[in-house]
């Protein structure tokens, strides 16, 4: 297990392994970043030849490794790309590219710009979630990481940075919690396990002297029947695995204010009778990536000891095609009594939420946010790397916020007046599931939620795009699942609970 510690020291006096430290682009040649003054100094005039001919640029996403030969007390350095600009974003994804470019060393010393909480929060998650791995089903089941690594800021003694440290630690856990279900095979995650998964995650999370308080109910088949969950369990119908809902609470004493989070947990999506093809299910694995981001972030905002209270809902089904499976045509009564006609059993996130979402207005809470992998309509929009955010325009504003600083990318989608004419467009239910009219899906979906909001501020964040990575990795981004959304969520509560 790797252990981390904060140190105001010489990046060029200190003895590791390998010494990272960061290259700004400028219009007179690369330059090297604050942080590793020392190291340029120690080097001297030979510096910018020896950049120059190492073809070293600054962009972002360069890693140059080279021998100091007894120039620093590190026999090496390794010199990530920050671009033109060294901001947080910059140095996040920059120490999550030298995560990678270093794991064979046994210690590590970390030079990135890194003198205020902002930028030590950034190095600390990047450098974490850049080398993350998931090896549960390797053969050799460990990966190669460092002992021991040291981040390296000339405010380290200050008691803003010291807390930004252990807090970045705490979030990049939860982080790496949400890759962990993320990635987990659909067998071995289906609603009654995740449920199960939780379960003991909860407890962890929640023994020994000084741990947060999280209550957690699991809700199983019969229990939602008793209650009428017809969105869960219309979806779960199909499957051998039934559904589940899971609910935390945190409630910490003086807690003023209230944030219902809400995730969508379709632990495996065929498509159900309107069958994805082939090529379309490799990922659906990570349907469920909503539930797990709300979980790991209920675990964090606890952990950080934020005083909120949080109440998270957590709906699970598995969308399978059988005998017994939702039909196109069906009409659901969900849990509070709304009837929804089933036009798509392909949109089915939609449904576990909506019930969800009621419960979650009876805690009466000041705001709701929910995460969901939603809409295809959204990754064609907006990409596979920015998430959409729809909903109160307030809320929308904050959660934007909120996601720069945490260094994730969204964007504000609207819903437009004219979506309320098509989910009001059946003619035997309340609200129509979906309509086969090619455009604006996902804003039809958002429209459907705010159904079931009972007017309470909530905004809705569809992960389609970036929840997982089927390609290389980038920056502080690893394949698979990447855990979009919890540092969000994160950053929302802790300025929720100062505003």
């Amino acid at each position: 297990m790797t252990t981390y510690t904060l140190r105001s020291a010489s990046p060029a006096k200190t003895r590791s392994d390998a010494v990272v430290v960061g290259v700004v682009q400028s219009s007179k040649g690369p330059a090297l970043a604050d942080g590793g003054e020392d190291v340029a100094q120690a080097y001297g005039r030979k510096l910018r030849p020896l950049l120059s001919s190492l073809g070293v640029t600054g962009k972002a996403g360069e890693v140059v490794k080279l021998p100091t030969g007894g120039t620093l007390s590190s026999p090496l350095l390794v010199l990530v790309g920050l671009g033109k600009e060294p901001t947080a974003n910059a140095v996040r994804k920059a120490a999550g590219v030298a995560s990678r470019g270093v794991s064979n060393a046994a210690s590590v010393a970390l030079a990135l710009p890194g003198d205020s909480p902002e930028l030590v929060r950034a190095v600390v998650e990047g450098y974490l979630l850049g080398g993350y791995a998931f090896t549960t089903y390797k053969k050799n089941g460990s990966s190669d990481r460092p002992n021991d690594v040291v981040v390296l800021s000339s405010g380290a003694r200050r008691k803003e940075v010291t807390t930004a440290f252990e807090d970045a630690q705490l979030v990049a856990r939860a982080v790496a919690g949400t890759r962990d279900w993320v990635n987990t095979p659909p067998g071995d995650l289906t609603p009654p396990k995740f449920a199960d998964a939780v379960t003991a995650a909860t407890k962890e999370r929640t023994k020994g002297k000084g741990a947060p308080k999280i209550s957690i109910r699991v809700l199983d088949d019969a229990e939602l029947t008793d209650l009428g969950c017809g969105g869960i369990l219309g979806v779960g119908a199909g499957s051998s695995a039934p559904p589940r809902l899971v609910e935390l609470t945190y409630a910490p004493k003086g807690a003023t204010k209230h944030l219902a989070l809400v995730g969508k947990g379709i632990t495996f999506d065929s498509g159900g009778l309107t069958i994805k093809p082939a090529q379309g299910m490799g990922e659906m694995k990570s349907d469920m990536a909503g539930a797990a981001a709300v979980v790991q972030a209920t675990y964090a905002i606890a952990a950080l000891g934020l005083p909120i209270k949080v109440s998270t809902f957590a709906p699970m089904a598995e969308n399978m095609v059988s005998g017994s499976a939702l039909r196109p045509g069906d009409v659901l009564r969900m849990y509070g009594g709304t009837t929804v006609e089933i036009q798509n059993t392909d949109a089915e996130g939609r449904l576990i939420l909506a019930d969800a979402l009621v419960r979650a207005t009876e805690q009466k809470p000041d705001v709701i946010l929910d995460v969901a992998t939603l809409t295809g309509h959204m990754v064609v929009a907006l990409g596979d790397r920015v998430a959409g955010v729809m909903g109160s325009e307030d809320i929308v504003a904050d959660v934007l916020a909120a996601a720069a600083s945490a260094g994730e990318e969204m964007w504000p989608m609207p819903i437009p007046e004219g979506m309320n004419d098509r989910i009001h467009s059946s003619k035997i239910a309340d609200l129509s599931q979906h309509d086969w009219i090619r455009w604006g899906g996902g804003l039809f979906a958002a429209a459907f939620l705010r159904e079931f909001t009972a007017g309470v501020p909530w905004a809705h964040l569809d992960i389609a795009g970036p929840s997982f990575n089927s390609g290389g990795p980038w920056g502080h981004v690893t394949a698979g699942g990447t855990g979009v959304a919890v540092s969000t969520l994160v950053e929302y509560a802790r300025t929720f609970a100062e505003s």
